[in-house]
């Protein structure tokens, strides 16, 4: 049974057109659900849903006397769909504020966009560089702190398989920032002295043979170390 990613579901739903509200008649926000579920507690159903958060809905704008009479609670209701549905709900809120972190307004949409576009792209230059072996191309990748954090992983992970043993200085000297790129490439810089059976001094930082006994470069004796 194959089951959709998160990204799928919002392809998906960004294809739909949103639905309005029955109580106003505005259109609905499209809504990233929280971790916290409601109800029951078996969850949501789906990562999405569309909320009516128009403050002068009938719905919302007197929800707030139904449930202080009811419940005698200071909340209110907003009008809540399941996206490619046309199953209308209620959702409880607890201040004028609530709900609203959720929103994915357009200028989310639009980066979140524009972040799978990077991503592709980068993706999809790896993919020729690996074909032909273009270590530089892929070090430019991996150096480069506006290219998004998953091109730069597959990047490191790629440069330990095709880089030549004259990109461990610049791995060595550049700051990554981001903790799981950092081990992504110490991973990559092993598998590079791996393949030309080198080390690093540990005096002087220059790369040796594995079996050097003696540093070349500033004389030390490595031995064992």
């Amino acid at each position: 049974m194959a089951f959709e990613t998160k990204e799928q579901v919002l392809e998906k739903i960004l294809e739909q057109e949103k639905p309005l509200c029955p109580h106003c008649g505005e259109e609905m926000k499209l809504w990233e659900v929280p971790m916290i579920a409601m109800g029951d507690g078996l969850g949501w159903g789906t990562p999405y849903l569309f909320l009516c958060f128009n403050d002068a809905c009938s719905l919302y704008r007197e929800g707030w006397d139904h449930i202080m009479d009811t419940y005698a609670h200071n909340a209110s209701y907003r009008c809540m769909c399941y996206p490619g549905t046309e199953q209308f709900e209620c959702i409880p809120v607890f201040s004028t504020e609530g709900g609203k972190g959720q929103i994915l307004d357009d200028e989310v949409l639009v980066a979140e966009e524009a972040l799978k576009e990077s991503i592709k792209r980068g993706f999809s230059i790896l993919a020729d560089c690996y074909t032909s072996k273009n270590w530089v191309e892929v070090l430019k990748l991996l150096l480069d702190p506006t290219e998004p954090a998953r091109v730069r992983l597959k990047a490191a992970e790629m440069v330990g398989d095709i880089g030549e043993i004259e990109v461990v200085e610049p791995l060595r000297s550049h700051k990554f920032g981001n903790n799981l790129v950092v081990e992504a490439v110490e991973t990559a810089v092993q598998k590079i002295h791996g393949r030309y059976f080198t080390r690093e001094c540990p005096f002087c930082a220059e790369i040796i043979k594995q079996r050097a006994k003696i540093c070349k470069h500033c004389g030390k004796d490595v031995a064992g170390v």
